[in-house]
């Protein structure tokens, strides 16, 4: 199974101005192509913060992905932080700068900045908006904007699929943690190459749990999963 981690970059995500949906979605998409997440995280737009971030963990995983900060204003320093993270300058990328000044003929110089990319990157079209977005390594830069992100990533996806997805089996029951911490406990040791989450959640009707498993092995997957309901029921029983 491919790892990943996903790295959401701009102020107002730390400031919490602006939910981070973008991570969230990344997430979700990466897991479906068999991708499994080892962390998920937000920078503020600050250089040798993102470059050090991306220096540290580019190494431990297939595929680090980062959005946001490809604009051209002043807090848009995305493409200066990747350069610094890899050691490199930047220069223009003459034909993605022309197709720039083609498109924003009313402002090409302004449009023509996005094409300063990072010494040895591969751009990435851009289908709904205007900044490019670009591979270094094993680092995929996406917009910010999340139409745009969503978009750029439907052109990268292919290439960033696992052998086999991930495969999720989810369940609510009407009862506590505590209630089936034993059947959780045993699971990891019945089904060690599996993953088992509990989420707690107390409403006005009362105390509920979904359970979720998750795996990229199918026969494991079909076993544990077939396994838990039939524990979890007799837990909740009694």
């Amino acid at each position: 199974m491919g790892s990943a981690v996903i790295l959401t970059i701009g102020n107002e995500l730390v400031a919490g101005d602006v939910l981070n949906t973008n991570g969230s979605w990344l997430a979700t998409r990466l897991e479906a192509l068999g991708v499994r997440v080892q962390l998920l995280a937000a920078l503020p737009d600050e250089i040798e913060t993102v470059a050090a971030f991306v220096r540290e963990h580019a190494a431990r995983c297939d595929v680090l992905l980062v959005t946001g900060g490809l604009g051209g204003t002043p807090d848009d320093l995305t493409r200066e932080a990747l350069a610094a993270a890899f050691g490199v300058g930047q220069e223009e990328v003459a034909e993605v700068a022309e197709r720039l000044r083609t498109r924003f003929h009313r402002d090409p110089d302004y449009a023509a900045r996005w094409a300063f990319l990072p010494v040895g990157s591969r751009a990435l079209e851009n289908p709904l908006g205007g900044a490019p977005g670009f591979v270094i390594g094993n680092v995929y830069v996406l917009p910010g904007l999340p139409a745009e992100m969503e978009a750029m990533f439907a052109t990268v996806e292919e290439e960033l699929r696992g052998p086999q997805p991930i495969r999720s089996w989810r369940r609510r029951y009407r009862t506590r943690e505590s209630t089936i911490v034993g059947v959780l406990e045993a699971m990891g040791e019945r089904h060690p190459g599996v993953l088992v989450g509990s989420y707690p959640t107390f409403g006005e009707d009362g105390p509920e749990v979904e359970v979720v498993v998750k795996s990229s092995d199918p026969e494991a997957f079909a076993a544990a999963s077939t396994w838990i309901e039939a524990a979890l029921e007799q837990a909740i029983r009694g």
